[in-house]
């Protein structure tokens, strides 16, 4: 059995992570705290439709966070919970605003961290000390978007920041011993399979401790739809995905918690690829593919 998974994976799982770390059942609830996102001024990213975890964004926090949680506390009752900032950019906001919505999730009983999902260009050094001073006080993890490092795509997605602007991002972070998170899209159009795992190989020497692979995929309402109809591009097959995915995994450093390994798009708002929809589907696939090549993560690393 591979050192940082609880069963038949052969990746880091977030399970063990949690288990390793906490010695309980931890659960991520989702939260919508209202925020927006600086890079909607400028159209936001093609492929975004303004933002993951749209839903509640009428409903408070401590609303929100019970009507997840209720249901995983008759399932596990002595469970532990992360507040997931989810939606939107969640430290593009005043600092008073900032601390009165973290400070109101860490109130909830049972939560035992926060979950912050951000941009790299959202994080002033008065944001970044007051991350920090979290972060001796709970289990802190920030989350940035990069998905991919290439200049050239961060361009053609409307990132709206480059790659030096993230790695100093993550540089600061982690000077301050905050657990960072990176977002990567696999299948952006232009791009190789050489080149998505080249953008392993870079986040491998930033230090990253996590990390959520994406599968592009083309929703409804978006720029990304609108060039999809109009000037058609491949999307990659799930055999294609399943076997970027494992090659990746290969040149990933095995301490790298992998939070996510595949798309989670809503059906009602997917235009394709459809087969991202069976995700358990895909998850199984890449099991099956990585023992049948009897593979791990970290298995192309140059001691």
């Amino acid at each position: 059995m591979f050192q940082y998974s609880l069963d038949n994976k052969r990746y880091h799982t977030l399970n063990y992570f949690f288990r390793n770390h906490f010695s309980s059942k931890v659960f991520k609830v989702a939260l919508n705290a209202g925020f927006s996102c600086p890079n909607y001024k400028s159209g936001g990213c093609i492929y975004c439709n303004h933002g993951s975890g749209n839903h509640y964004e009428d409903m408070d926090l401590v609303n929100q966070f019970n009507l997840v949680k209720i249901p995983l506390e008759k399932k596990w009752p002595n469970s532990k919970y992360i507040a997931y900032f989810q939606a939107n950019t969640n430290t593009y906001a005043p600092l008073p605003v900032l601390r009165e919505k973290y400070e109101l999730a860490q109130s909830i009983p049972n939560v035992i961290g926060l979950d912050i999902a951000t941009r790299s260009d959202a994080l002033s050094d008065e944001v970044l000390d007051y991350l920090e001073e979290l972060n001796q006080k709970t289990f802190l993890m920030v989350e940035l978007g990069l998905q991919s490092m290439h200049e050239a795509t961060l361009k053609f997605i409307n990132r709206g920041h480059d790659l030096k602007n993230f790695e100093e991002a993550v540089i600061k972070l982690k000077e301050r011993g905050i657990f960072v998170v990176v977002h990567i899209i696999n299948g952006l159009p232009h791009e190789t399979k050489e080149m998505m795992i080249d953008t392993v190989k870079y986040l491998n020497s930033l230090g990253i401790d996590g990390i959520k692979i994406h599968m592009l995929y083309v929703s409804k309402d978006t720029p990304l739809a609108s060039i999809y109809k109009n000037h058609p591009f491949p999307l990659l097959t799930k055999e294609e995905y399943i076997d970027i995915v494992c090659e990746q995994l290969e040149y990933l450093d095995p301490k790298i918690v992998i939070m996510r390994i595949t798309g989670d798009p809503i059906k009602e708002e997917l235009i394709a690829p459809s087969w991202l929809l069976k995700k358990f589907v895909v998850l199984n696939d890449i099991d099956k593919e990585m023992k049948k090549r009897d593979i791990y993560q970290g298995d192309k690393i140059t001691p």
